[in-house]
């Protein structure tokens, strides 16, 4: 018997809304095993970002070889990243990995502070992404790593295709920065129609919005550990997400954007 078992690669949040905080807490609410790599320690609130401290890229990489070599994960979670030498030493450790990774390209944060060098940037593109099963960009991080501008869905559909040329193996663009009352994140996994999946909710009113990328990227990754498929697994990661926002969105906490409400209805840890 083992645990099904999710390994998040991110950032620390202080205030514990957001980063390695957000995907644990996501993780175990979805019956996972949650395991952590460390890649910086923020100094943060839910008002936004003042400072960034990356941890060593050596030890990075040591905190995945070890994590890697005894539990074996059973699927991958990547959040922020801060420089080049820590993108080299996570693309190394995850050279074999067997397992399906999700990256979350954190560039910058809700309140406008840059969380990734364009030095960084570069190596993202050449080393990380092509590691990755699942790309998951909001709108201005699309726009920023595609070289495309995006005004509505169909321009979403066109970036998600031209970042699977950095050669990960598909692409979840977020569409929460678009206007209307309504969202649509687009799913591609190739260059056709066929290969292009559309998820449309109702955009849920509260400030209560922080840490919404590291869950959904989780979410969705915890989906494909226990064994679905990627058009279920984001499927479900998106319902998770919703009902969190929705189960927190009249809870007061901090003076800014507080965070969801992970554990609406936790899951029992899942033993196969």
């Amino acid at each position: 018997m083992k645990y099904v078992t999710v390994l998040s690669i991110a950032g620390s949040d202080c205030s514990g809304g957001a980063g390695i905080q957000a995907d644990m807490k996501t993780i175990s609410a979805l019956g996972c095993y949650a395991a952590s790599v460390i890649t910086a320690v923020t100094v943060q609130d839910t008002c936004g970002v003042k400072d960034v401290l990356p941890v060593p890229a050596g030890w990075v990489g040591a905190q995945i070889t070890t994590v890697m070599d005894d539990l074996r994960p059973d699927a991958v979670k990547i959040g922020m990243v801060t420089n080049e030498h820590v993108i080299a030493a996570i693309s190394d450790a995850l050279r074999d990995c067997p397992s399906p990774v999700v990256f979350d390209p954190v560039l910058v944060s809700s309140s406008g502070h840059p969380l990734v060098s364009s030095e960084a940037r570069s190596a993202l593109t050449r080393m990380l992404i092509p590691r990755c099963a699942l790309l998951t960009p909001n709108i201005p991080e699309a726009e920023i790593l595609s070289g495309t501008t995006i005004h509505e869905v169909n321009d979403m559909a066109v970036a998600g295709r031209n970042l699977l040329r950095y050669g990960c193996r598909s692409v979840l663009v977020k569409g929460g920065h678009l206007e209307g009352g309504d969202m649509t994140d687009v799913l591609v996994t190739g260059t056709g129609a066929k290969d292009t999946y559309y998820y449309r909710a109702g955009k849920i009113d509260s400030r209560n919005t922080h840490g919404t990328g590291c869950t959904l990227s989780s979410a969705i990754a915890s989906y494909l550990a226990r064994g679905e498929s990627l058009p279920t697994a984001v499927e479900k990661g998106k319902l998770f997400l919703t009902n969190a926002l929705s189960a927190g969105k009249d809870v007061t906490i901090g003076k800014g954007h507080g965070p969801l409400n992970h554990f609406f209805s936790p899951e029992k840890m899942i033993i196969e």
